[in-house]
């Protein structure tokens, strides 16, 4: 059974990985982050790794997991939002960078991440004076 920090919850079904995959995206050197705001302000936050067989063996692919999950027990229980999923994409550089590196980018993203869930949605927004489109003449290009 796969085993979370303290205050958090493991993503454990597909479908909560492909809603992630579709939320908030910070990308890095060493990281990919995914945020998800579920909502749910009473709810524990979730965490998931993501290390795919193109990267590497299994030997190195779970040494990478191992460094993440320490990674994520030092910096996500402090700074993880109630009721939100984190899906953490790993890089090949993980096996090879500093420790403290990778806690340092871990804690970057999450501010990035958290920065830009926090930011207005600009899709659809229409200014609120602003009056709608002209219809275009026939014939016009």
């Amino acid at each position: 059974m796969p085993r979370a920090a303290a205050g958090l919850e493991t993503l454990r079904r597909r479908a909560d990985f492909l809603a992630a995959k579709d939320a908030v995206k910070i990308g890095g050197p060493l990281i990919g982050l995914q945020l998800r705001d579920r909502g749910e302000t009473d709810a524990l936050p979730r965490v998931g790794i993501t290390v795919t067989k193109r990267i590497g063996g299994a030997v190195e692919r779970n040494r990478m997991k191992r460094r993440l999950r320490e990674a994520i027990r030092l910096t996500l229980p402090a700074a993880a939002r109630p009721g939100c999923d984190y899906v953490l994409i790993a890089r090949r550089a993980v096996l090879d960078a500093d420790f403290a590196r990778l806690v340092r980018d871990l804690g970057d993203a999450l501010r990035r991440a958290h920065g830009r869930l926090d930011r207005p949605s600009k899709v659809g927004a229409a200014a609120p004076d602003a009056s709608p489109p002209l219809p275009r003449p026939r014939g016009a290009a």
